[in-house]
């Protein structure tokens, strides 16, 4: 087996063109389409760079060293590659003949500090009482989705409110590519694994999920929810697992409480789809949405309760408990807004109190406002 640090030493000869954009902390991602056009996303912009590789094929050598050090194939016969690098750093990869015009990469930066509670609230990316609220929702083991764009902070949030459960707790993470970084003592992180060149050893996200509910967790958390292994986050919710946190891919709450529903559809479970809808409006309690808004930050625009389905009207049910006024003039002048309660109360706020926290008063003096409270 070559040495670690050998594969290091080689992944930087091969990414030499792109190297600068590694060592650069605004950069978050780096976006190779074929070997002379480079772009970057920095502090939320996307630029076009000068870098290049000095061929396609020089392009393919890096591309295979970085599949070699992950131990996946690579090739004709498989021409997509996903892992991580060796600083952590995400990678996507398509070759041809899948991407005609040469092949395509999407390096994922993530910062080298994580992310705090602290810190999104200097980045206004939260509100004080928004991150009081989600603390209060957290210990209180609500089950959390947290929903988003590509970009937009998903798991970055997700990381920071790892920090509100109670440290004797245990969590068991599950994910396709290690990134969480959950701010916890006792944290045991497993990782999917896609087959070998001949198609054996795969582990998928559902088989650790299987593996998962025999592991003892308090808390069980996924990285993100693409697929059928969905059925899996949402039985595990409705069956005793209070406190079940996972990301997935949608642009408003309500937008991710279907995407839960037709990824449960991906599943191998048999089961009506009213059953279904039921179960997804059981699972998921709180959805914290998060977006990338068009001055490049990223923001938590809506913290919602999701009150279930309600099978006469055909729609799930849920609250904003706090919601985010962005505004554009006319002129184009933008503002992020704050984001603030909106009026309605919590639900389930007897959860938090059994667990000695409460809801901020200002959600209460909204709700009293808007005559509710």
């Amino acid at each position: 087996m070559i040495p670690r640090e050998f594969f290091i030493a080689s992944l930087k000869t091969f990414f030499a063109p792109v190297a600068p954009f590694f060592d650069d902390p605004a950069v978050t991602d780096i976006l190779i389409n074929g070997p002379f056009t480079i772009h970057v996303e920095r502090r939320g912009v996307l630029e076009r760079t000068n870098a290049r590789f000095e061929s396609e094929d020089a392009l393919l050598a890096a591309l295979r060293n970085a599949a070699q050090f992950m131990g996946r194939p690579l090739g004709p016969d498989h021409p997509i590659l996903e892992g991580r690098l060796p600083d952590g750093s995400r990678i996507e990869a398509v070759l041809p003949p899948v991407a005609p015009e040469g092949p395509v990469v999407s390096i994922r930066r993530f910062a080298k500090e994580t992310l705090t509670i602290d810190r999104l609230l200097q980045f206004e990316s939260l509100s004080l009482e928004g991150a009081q609220a989600l603390g209060a929702m957290v210990v209180g083991k609500l089950n959390v989705v947290v929903s988003g764009g590509t970009g937009s902070g998903k798991t970055s949030l997700l990381n920071a409110l790892s920090a509100f459960v109670p440290e004797g707790e245990r969590i068991v993470v599950i994910e396709d590519a290690r990134e969480l970084q959950v701010q916890r003592p006792h944290v045991v992180n497993l990782e999917a694994r896609p087959a070998d060149a001949k198609g054996r050893g795969a582990v998928t996200i559902r088989d650790l999920f299987k593996a998962t509910l025999r592991l003892r967790p308090d808390r069980i958390f996924v990285g993100e929810l693409r697929g059928g292994e969905a059925m899996e986050f949402i039985q595990a919710a409705t069956s005793g697992h209070g406190g079940c946190m996972a990301t997935l891919h949608a642009s408003h709450p309500m937008d991710a409480l279907r995407r839960l529903e037709t990824m449960g559809l991906m599943s191998d479970v048999l089961m009506p789809l009213e059953a279904l809808r039921q179960q997804v409006g059981s699972a998921v309690e709180i959805v914290v949405q998060t977006s990338r808004l068009p001055d490049g930050s990223r923001r938590v625009t809506h913290i919602t309760e999701v009150l279930g389905w309600d099978s006469q009207r055909g729609v799930f049910v849920a609250n904003d408990i706090f919601h985010r006024l962005v505004e554009q003039s006319a002129d184009g002048h933008f503002n992020p807004g704050d984001l603030v309660p909106t009026g309605h109360l919590l639900k389930r706020v007897d959860r938090l109190r059994e667990h000695g926290h409460d809801l901020p008063a200002s959600v209460y003096d909204a709700a009293r406002g808007h005559g509710t409270g």
